[in-house]
């Protein structure tokens, strides 16, 4: 009755907004690439909040929740630095694609903001824990201006049934 309670609070305080059409949608994703120190600071401050409510509200619903798990807990922070918000997405869309394949598939992307910036992952290995739980190893490659950076990272399933960075 509780965890109903919160979730109604957090649910009344978050301001309704009206539909907006698809035009200015495209204008506001462009700008909330932006990455502001203000940005950075309310992320740090509310991510991990809205996190754990978004885990506990979508703890049942499996590969929903990893569709809505934030680039940063998909994309190592190597690579965050070299991509912009965009080739973000890309990189942890490929990533999430990959796993749901399984060992051996591999996904590339090409960036839609920047010429000569491609990418890929690629699951080179999964294991079973002890404890039941499940992690895969992904190898990811970003190639900008032909200087190629490759990063492994090993992925494990949550509580939410999605995966996230070990």
């Amino acid at each position: 009755m509780f965890r109903v309670l919160v979730i109604l609070a957090v649910l009344l305080t978050v301001p309704a907004t009206p539909a907006t059409p698809a035009v200015q949608n495209a204008a506001q994703a462009e700008n909330q690439c932006a990455d502001t120190p203000e940005k950075k600071a309310k992320r740090s401050v509310f991510g991990g909040m809205i996190g754990g409510l978004t885990s506990g509200i979508l703890g049942r619903a499996g590969g929903m929740a990893s569709t809505l798990s934030p680039v940063t807990s998909i994309v190592t922070d190597e690579l965050l630095k070299l991509l912009d918000c965009k080739e973000q997405r890309q990189a942890a869309n490929a990533t999430t694609e990959a796993i749901r394949g399984g060992v051996g598939t591999e996904v590339k992307w090409q960036s839609e903001s920047r010429q000569n910036v491609s990418g890929s992952s690629k699951v080179t290995g999964e294991q079973q824990l002890a404890d039941g739980g499940h992690c895969m190893t992904v190898t990811d490659v970003v190639i900008i201006d032909g200087e190629e950076t490759t990063v492994p990272k090993r992925m494990c399933r949550g509580n939410d049934g999605g995966y996230q960075k070990a």
